[in-house]
C-alpha cells in the first residue's frame, strides 16, 4: 500500500510538472520573438500594430495618461523593425523598445509614449497585437513625457512636473479636475491593513502572464488651483487600494509620495493616526480624501508640496499678506503724470479709486485744464495704472445713423349725381283752363331752369342728387311753346385719382454709447387764457431722430432709437390751430455695419361707399339712375421706417 501511493504521488507531481511547463511556453527557451511595430493613421485615430513571430502573452498597464507599456515575458525583441515616425495627425510621439532578462528568461517591454492623454484599446488576433487610439482632442496642448527607464515604481510623476513647469503639481496630476462619470483606471495596487508602504507595480521583467485591458479615459488638463478642501473634481491617478487601522498619518504621507513621485514635505505639527478602507480608488483622490479628514492643506513651492494643517497654511498666508503691506506702506510714493486724450479725467480717477488700484496711501488727481490725470502711488502699482490708462484713454469709433421714412398715398374716388326738375300752369291766358269752378287754375312745380317762373325760382329741384365740384355734366331741358309745361335734367359725374409719396432722411452722427438728437420742423402757436390772461404756448410739429448706439465686437451695432415724424394739417385747423398728425416709433434694435433693417411700418385702407336717394323712386328698377346718388372713396396710406448704421473708424 505504501509503495502504491508513493507511486501515485510521483505521477501526481509528474503531471502537475507538466502542466506548469505548458503554462509558460518554452520555459527558459526563448523561441517567440518580437518582429515587426508600424503605426497607421485613419480619421478615427491611430493604431498601433506589432508582429510576432508566434501568439504571445502580454500584459499592459499605464502608469500615467501620456504612457502605455506592453510587457512580453519569453519573448526576445533584439532584432524588431520599428517603423513608427511622429505624425501631427496622430497621439502616438515615439515607440521604444526595451529588452531584459529575468532569472535566465527573456523578456520585452514596448513603451508608448503619448502626446495627448488618450483612450486606447488592445485587440489580437493570432500573431498580430493592435492598439487603437482615439483621435485627440483639437483643444488639448500636445505634450510628451520624456522616455525613462522602468525602475518598477510607481509613474514618475516628478519627470512630468519638471518639464510642465506650472504653480500647481497636485492640480497637473489631476487633484482639481472637475466631476464627471466613472472611468477606467489601470491595475490597482493593494495595500494590507497596517502596512508602512504600498505595493509597487509588477516589474518589467516579471509580469503577469495575462492581464485584461482596461480601455485608459479621455482626460483633459485640469485648471491650476491650490486650496485645502477639494470637492466635486474628477481625479485622474491611477487606482489603488488602501486599508489602514491605527496607521502613523505621517507615514501614510510618504506612501502617496511613493506612489506618486511628488517631493513631499510633511510639516512638524502634523501629527495622528488614520484609519480608512478604500478599494479601487484613484491615489489623488484617496490623498484629498485623508488631507481633509485630517484638516489638511497643501502649498506648492515650484515642484515641492507642503503638507501642513489648514490654520498653520492660513496664519502662513496672512503673516505674508501683511508682510506684503508693511512693504508697500514703507516703499517712497512716486508721482505718475498723463495727459488723457480722450477720456475725461475725473472719470478715469472715479474708476481707478472704485476699482481699488491705488493702495490705501495712494491719490488720484485731476488738472481740469489740461486733462491730465496725476497719481501718486507705490512704483510697483504703476504697470497695473498705466494699464488701465492705455485700455481707457483710446479714440472711440463713431457710428452714422440713417433714417428713411416713407410714406405713400393712393386715393381713388368716383360720384355720378342726377338733377332734374319741371313746371306746370293752368291759366286762362293759356287757355288751357279745366270747365270745373274749382279747380279751375293752378300751377305744379319742381323748380325748372329758364323756364320756371321767377316766383318758383326758389324752390328746390323735384330731383337734386348733384355730385359736389364735379367738373363734368350733362344738361337737357324741354318746354312747351305756350310755357304750360316745362321739363330740365341735368347728370353730374366726377372720378379722380391720387398717388403722393413723402420721403423723410434724418441723419445723424455720434460716439459710441453717446446719445445723439436732430430735429427739423415747425412750432405752433397756441393762445391759452387763463385768468383773463392771455399766454401763448408752442406745439412741435417736427420730425425728430433720437439715438444712442452701441458698438459690439461682432461689429453690430445695437441702437435705442425714438423716431417722430409730426406735420400740421391745416386743412382741418380750428380757430386757425390745425391738428398734428404724427408717427411715432421707439424701440432697441441689433444691425449690422452698413446694412438696413425696418423697425416699423402702418399700412390703413379706408373705403366708403355712399348711395343718397329718393325714397321708393330710388329702388324702381331702371328708373332708379333718375332718383339717387352714388359715391364710392377709396384711400390707402402706408408708412415704413427704415435705419441704417455706419461706423466710422478712426
Amino acid at each position: 500500500m505504501t509503495a502504491t501511493r508513493g507511486f501515485a504521488l510521483f505521477l501526481t507531481v509528474a503531471a502537475a510538472g507538466a502542466l506548469v511547463n505548458a503554462s509558460v511556453p518554452n520555459a527558459g527557451i526563448s523561441t517567440a520573438r518580437l518582429k515587426t511595430i508600424s503605426a497607421r493613421v485613419s480619421k478615427k485615430g491611430a493604431s498601433l500594430v506589432i508582429e510576432a513571430s508566434e501568439p504571445v502573452a502580454y500584459s499592459a498597464t499605464r502608469p500615467d495618461p501620456l504612457t502605455l507599456l506592453l510587457d512580453f515575458r519569453n519573448v526576445a525583441a533584439d532584432d524588431v523593425a520599428n517603423s513608427v515616425v511622429a505624425d501631427p495627425r496622430s497621439p502616438i510621439a515615439y515607440v521604444s523598445i526595451e529588452a531584459a532578462e529575468t532569472m535566465g528568461t527573456p523578456a520585452s517591454r514596448v513603451r508608448i509614449a503619448l502626446a495627448q492623454p488618450v483612450a486606447h484599446h488592445v485587440r489580437s488576433d493570432r500573431n498580430t497585437l493592435v492598439i487603437d487610439f482615439d483621435r485627440p482632442s483639437v483643444k488639448a496642448a500636445p505634450y510628451v513625457v520624456p522616455p525613462a527607464a522602468d525602475n518598477g515604481r510607481a509613474p514618475d510623476a516628478m519627470m512630468a512636473l519638471s518639464n510642465l513647469r506650472i504653480a500647481d503639481p497636485i492640480a497637473a496630476l489631476g487633484l482639481d479636475a472637475p466631476a464627471s462619470g466613472p472611468s477606467a483606471a489601470p491595475p490597482a495596487y493593494v495595500v494590507p491593513s497596517g502596512a508602512a508602504a504600498i505595493a509597487p507595480a509588477p516589474s518589467g521583467g516579471q509580469p503577469p502572464a495575462t492581464a485584461p485591458v482596461a480601455p485608459a479615459p479621455v482626460l483633459q488638463a485640469p485648471p491650476a488651483q491650490t486650496g485645502a478642501a477639494r470637492t466635486g473634481r474628477q481625479f485622474t491617478g491611477h487606482a489603488i487600494s488602501l486599508d489602514f487601522q491605527g496607521a502613523d498619518l505621517r507615514a501614510v504621507l510618504r506612501t502617496f509620495a511613493e506612489i506618486s513621485g511628488l517631493n513631499i514635505v510633511i510639516d512638524p505639527t502634523v501629527q495622528g493616526s488614520v484609519d480608512v478602507a478604500l478599494r479601487d480608488v484613484p491615489w489623488d483622490q484617496a490623498l484629498d480624501i485623508i488631507l481633509r479628514a485630517n484638516k489638511l492643506g497643501y502649498s506648492v513651492d515650484g515642484t515641492i508640496v507642503r503638507i501642513a494643517p489648514n490654520s498653520v497654511l492660513k496664519v502662513e498666508e496672512d503673516e505674508h499678506k501683511a508682510l506684503l503691506e508693511s512693504q508697500t506702506d514703507a516703499s517712497p510714493l512716486n508721482t505718475l503724470q498723463r495727459q488723457l486724450s480722450y477720456a475725461k479725467g475725473d472719470e478715469v480717477a472715479a474708476l481707478l479709486k472704485s476699482a481699488n488700484v491705488l493702495t490705501k496711501r495712494g491719490q488720484a488727481n485731476v488738472d481740469p485744464r489740461t486733462n491730465t490725470l496725476i497719481v501718486r502711488d507705490v512704483p510697483t502699482q504703476f504697470p497695473e495704472i498705466t494699464a488701465i490708462i492705455d485700455s481707457i484713454d483710446r479714440a472711440q469709433p463713431q457710428v452714422e445713423i440713417e433714417a428713411r421714412i416713407v410714406q405713400t398715398n393712393k386715393n381713388y374716388a368716383r360720384a355720378l349725381g342726377v338733377q332734374w326738375g319741371f313746371g306746370g300752369r293752368v291759366e286762362p291766358a293759356l287757355g288751357n283752363t279745366t270747365a270745373l269752378a274749382f279747380p279751375n287754375n293752378g300751377s305744379l312745380t319742381g323748380r325748372t331752369g329758364t323756364a320756371t317762373p321767377a316766383a318758383a325760382a326758389s324752390a328746390p329741384n323735384a330731383v337734386n342728387f348733384p355730385v359736389p365740384g364735379a367738373p363734368s355734366a350733362v344738361g337737357l331741358a324741354l318746354g312747351s311753346v305756350n310755357g304750360a309745361f316745362n321739363l330740365d335734367v341735368a347728370l353730374t359725374a366726377l372720378e379722380t385719382t391720387g398717388n403722393g409719396r413723402l420721403l423723410s432722411t434724418p441723419r445723424v452722427t455720434t460716439q459710441n454709447n453717446v446719445a445723439a438728437e436732430i430735429t427739423q420742423g415747425v412750432q405752433i402757436p397756441i393762445q391759452i387764457v387763463a385768468n383773463n390772461t392771455v399766454t401763448v404756448q408752442f406745439k412741435d410739429a417736427a420730425l425728430t431722430l433720437k439715438v444712442t448706439p452701441q458698438i459690439t465686437a461682432a461689429n453690430t451695432v445695437i441702437m435705442q432709437i425714438a423716431l417722430e415724424n409730426a406735420s400740421p394739417d391745416f386743412s382741418r385747423a380750428v380757430n386757425n390751430i390745425p391738428p398734428i398728425n404724427t408717427q411715432r416709433a421707439i424701440t432697441q434694435v441689433l444691425v449690422s455695419d452698413g446694412q438696413t433693417t425696418v423697425i416699423g411700418g402702418i399700412y390703413v385702407s379706408n373705403e366708403q361707399a355712399q348711395t343718397d336717394r329718393t325714397p321708393g323712386l330710388g329702388q324702381i328698377p331702371l328708373l332708379k339712375w333718375l332718383f339717387k346718388r352714388d359715391t364710392v372713396n377709396d384711400s390707402n396710406t402706408e408708412l415704413l421706417v427704415f435705419i441704417t448704421p455706419r461706423i466710422i473708424k478712426g
